[in-house]
């Protein structure tokens, strides 16, 4: 099999391929454009992994020529911080949709199999628990509002000969080379680790959200890879749901003094929800992740650059 991964030093891209192992692939091309200089992602991967890394845009690649014998594309490459959205809508919109829709329609006219990760953040403001039949789609932001008509696009590309698993993913948490300290989780343990006071939104603490540990995500990525019965569908990747304040407790096991300061926000789901995974794991997927044990590897991933500011659980 050979392989092409988008955005590949990314958060989750950098974890996923330093994971590989020799004998998976023919060839396995990192695509990145290197806007967020992660170029440490490409330090100290597997040897014997036949690695080929490609400094270009997913807006003005020709895949016309990089795919001619690639078997699957793994299309992580997209502008993910949903927070600062607002500011860069067309930016977003460029990337997320447009690039998205270049790809997969190289995948369609190559015969590649496409794996697009998009985000449980369509899903909005909602009440209860929702799962992929959810059909009032309600996103906050631009980023999610890109990835939601990123997915629509994909899903009229299906039903024209594009072979593609869509994966809606919670928000990510655990660490990894290439990761960036953004989203809620990642955010607040580096605030914490850093000293600074943790900036929750005023009317979050005990609202439920959905979230991935990155170690389910290349999980389901790998899944994916090796089961092809599982195209032509949607699939949500959540590890738990949690509240902010059960967050906050995990993370005091690790450093036990730190400020919350709450804050508002442009971008506020004003009600709890939590979203079911339950399609994948029927298709034979385990989620092995735990929020305590993302939030403590994060931590400890940190402890050489705080100063003494983390202390270890127990």
């Amino acid at each position: 099999m050979k392989l092409l991964i988008t955005g590949a030093l990314g958060h989750i891209g950098s974890r996923l391929i330093h994971d590989f192992r020799p004998g998976e692939f023919r060839e396995v091309i990192l695509l990145d454009n290197l806007s967020t200089q992660r170029i440490p992602s490409l330090f100290n991967l597997p040897a014997g992994v036949p690695f080929r890394f490609l400094e270009k845009d997913i807006r003005t690649a020709d895949f016309s020529q990089l795919l001619g014998d690639v078997d699957i594309v793994v299309h992580l490459a997209a502008l993910t911080d949903a927070a600062n959205s607002l500011d860069r809508a067309d930016e977003i919109m460029s990337v997320n949709l447009e690039g998205t829709t270049r790809v997969a329609e190289a995948c369609r006219q190559n015969g590649c199999r496409l794996f697009f990760p998009s985000t449980t953040s369509v899903y909005g403001v909602q009440t209860g628990v929702v799962d992929e039949t959810c059909r009032e789609l309600k996103p906050q932001s631009p980023y999610a509002e890109s990835k939601l008509a990123a997915e629509t696009a994909l899903t009229r590309m299906m039903g024209n000969g594009l072979n593609a698993v869509i994966g809606r993913l919670g928000t990510l948490f655990g660490p990894s080379v290439g990761m960036r300290f953004h989203t809620a989780v990642n955010k607040f343990i580096w605030q914490a680790a850093m000293g600074e006071p943790l900036t929750v939104w005023t009317t979050a603490l005990a609202q439920k959200r959905p979230y991935l540990a990155l170690e389910d995500a290349i999980g389901a990525i790998r899944f994916v890879l090796t089961h092809e019965n599982l195209d032509g569908l949607l699939y949500n990747l959540v590890t738990t749901n949690a509240t902010v304040q059960e967050i906050l407790d995990v993370i005091r096991n690790y450093i036990p003094n730190f400020e919350v300061q709450l804050t508002d926000s442009r971008i506020m789901n004003q009600l709890s929800y939590e979203v079911c995974s339950d399609r994948l794991t029927k298709g034979g997927f385990s989620f092995r992740g735990d929020l305590d044990r993302g939030i403590g590897d994060t931590v400890a991933w940190l402890n050489s650059v705080c100063h003494g500011n983390t202390t270890k659980k127990g």
